[in-house]
Order: structure tokens, then C-alpha cells, then sequence
């Protein structure tokens, strides 16, 4: 019989609205690990389910340094000869980034799925119970074993390194882009349709929280950047326009930075494609000339965490971890 370990950090899928307030209730997370297992409408028959109360917040309010102890959790769990698999439940606005850490640091092929749900558990269509089922699920089957950290969502499955969140309310929310998903959950059978080939493990005894990510738009000044690099980031990465551009001011800034010691990585505001070094006048050759790195097609915030993990791991090299990761 398969043992899965459920692991909760609260989220949509925890919370409930609470008293009445001017402007209405605030929803918050209040529900245990032990109410959402009864929750549960699919009875997993066959499935050992134990839980792991590892925290109640809104994922909003979840750091680098609480999202590497849900890493190292995860882990420990994992080491336990008894333990087939992890699901994580967590909410839905910095899934992606845990997802990815987790992908990033735990050692084990064991599987790790996170879910959750974009209504609340008092909602009378939340859709928690069947995803976290549908979670399970998936953590059990052999065949989702060597796949990595997911993200389970409205029975679809997708690699941490490639998934986002797309929509603010739609329960579908998590999408692929042009790398698709990697298969699907279909009531108690498990379908792979492709593999995940970019991973990477890191033995990180430490994250370096001082990453900062910034956007950029039309006209936008260089004093964002210089402000982070002056108060302490240990690197920065900038979502720069199409291909990796940026405006001339900010690139000027760059080399300065970069010249400093601060390292820049360089990905795209857009939601599909990979960042390379074609434009000059302050675009992406003058930023190659400066020694900026470039993410491939890694979104601004897993290139954010990507840097925050080997700035945290002994003998890393950012430069060729983005070459490995980026695509």
C-alpha cells in the first residue's frame, strides 16, 4: 500500500471567511491538515494518507527562508523508507516558486506534487477536495516517480520549472505555456506524456534571500536598480523587454552594477520565448557587453529563485547554472 505524506502550509484551500466586517469578511486560513484529509469525497482506497500541519498562512506571506524549510521538510519526509510520496497543499499565488525550490533542492525521486485550490474551503464548489485527491493520486502512481516537483491542478499535472499561474480566480489557472503539461490524472489512472529533461539538484545549506526582481516598461529609470544594488541585493534580475532589452539607462546602470560585483540576470516580461543577446543601443548586446546572465526562457521569478538557491550552495556558479536551466 502506498504512503503519502500530505504536507499543509494553508492557502485558499485552508481558509474560510471569518467574522463579518465592514466591506465583508476576510478570508484567511484557518482549516488543519486533519479537516482538509476529511474533506475528501474520493475515499482513496488502497492509499495510506498521513499529515503534516507544517504551517496555516496565505502563500502571500510565505518568504525564501519559509519556503527552504518546506524544502527541507519535504526532504526529510521523503528520507523515510516508508514514505512514496509528498503532496504539498499551498496556496496558489507563490506555488510555482515553492514548487520550483522544491524541485531544486530535494534529492529524492520520490514524488512531490503541490496543489491547492482557487476557492475557499467554505465555498460550496471549492475545488480543494478533488484536486488534493487527485494529488494523492498522482504521488502514488510509479510512473510519476524521477518526474520532480509538480504542480497538480484541475487534474493536470505540470513540471515546477516550466508551470505558472495564469489566471487570478479560474480553476484552471495553471498553465505550461509552449511546454505543455506532463500529463494528466483521470480518476485513479496516472498518464505521462512527456518528461521533464531540465532539472538540476542543489545541496543548499542556506537560501540568500537578498535576490530583488524587477520589471521593466516604457521609460523606465535606472533608479530602481541602483537603489537595490546600493542597499544590499546580492544580484538582481530584471524582466527586460522581447528578447532581453532594456531602456539605455538601465543598461548603463547594469555595467556599473555588474562592474560592482552584483550579479544582473536578464529575462523576458514576456510569457513564452527565450531571452539572446540581439540588440545594440542599450539593448541585449550592449547588457551581454556589461556581463549580465541570461535566463533562456526562465520566468523572473524562477530565475529569482534559481539565483537565491546557488547563492545559498558552496562552490554554485550562477553563470552555468542558468546555462544548464534556462533552455
Amino acid at each position: 500500500m502506498p504512503r503519502i505524506q500530505l504536507v499543509t502550509t494553508g492557502g485558499t484551500i485552508a481558509s474560510k471567511a471569518g467574522a463579518a466586517r465592514p466591506g465583508g469578511a476576510d478570508v484567511v486560513a484557518s482549516v488543519s491538515g486533519a479537516d482538509l484529509r476529511a474533506t475528501l469525497h474520493d475515499p482513496l482506497e488502497g492509499i495510506e494518507l498521513s499529515i503534516d500541519d507544517f504551517c496555516r498562512v496565505g502563500s502571500f506571506a510565505i518568504d525564501l527562508p519559509l519556503a527552504f524549510a518546506l524544502a527541507a521538510r519535504i526532504g526529510e519526509h521523503l528520507a523515510d523508507p516508508a514514505c512514496d510520496g509528498v503532496v504539498v497543499t499551498h496556496g496558489t499565488d507563490t506555488m510555482e516558486e515553492s514548487a520550483f525550490l522544491a524541485d531544486l533542492l530535494v534529492a529524492s525521486d520520490k514524488p512531490v506534487v503541490f496543489t491547492g485550490a482557487q476557492r475557499s474551503a467554505d465555498a460550496p464548489d471549492t475545488d480543494g477536495p478533488r484536486n488534493i485527491a487527485e494529488a494523492v493520486r498522482l504521488a502514488a502512481a510509479p510512473a510519476a516517480r524521477g518526474l520532480g516537483a509538480m504542480i497538480c491542478f484541475e487534474g493536470d499535472f505540470h513540471a515546477a520549472r516550466d508551470v505558472t499561474k495564469t489566471h487570478t480566480s479560474r480553476t484552471d489557472t495553471f498553465r505550461s505555456g509552449e511546454h505543455g503539461k506532463l500529463g494528466e490524472v483521470d480518476g485513479a489512472v496516472v498518464t505521462v506524456q512527456r518528461l521533464p529533461l531540465l532539472r538540476r539538484h542543489f545541496a543548499a545549506r542556506r537560501i540568500e534571500p537578498e535576490v530583488e526582481l524587477l520589471r521593466l516598461a516604457m521609460g523606465a529609470s535606472d533608479r530602481l536598480i541602483r537603489y537595490c544594488a546600493a542597499s544590499g541585493a546580492k544580484a538582481i534580475v530584471l524582466e527586460g523587454f522581447g528578447r532581453g532589452n532594456a531602456p539605455p539607462a538601465v543598461t548603463a546602470a547594469v555595467a556599473e552594477i555588474v562592474a560592482g560585483g552584483v550579479p544582473v540576470i536578464v529575462a523576458s516580461r514576456c510569457p513564452e520565448g527565450r531571452v539572446k543577446p540581439v540588440y545594440g543601443n542599450g539593448g541585449g548586446k550592449d547588457l551581454e557587453r556589461a556581463g549580465v546572465i541570461f535566463a533562456g526562457d526562465l520566468t523572473g521569478q524562477k530565475a529569482r529563485i534559481l539565483a537565491a538557491v546557488v547563492l545559498g550552495t558552496e562552490g554554485a556558479d550562477l553563470r552555468e547554472a542558468f546555462a544548464a536551466l534556462g533552455g
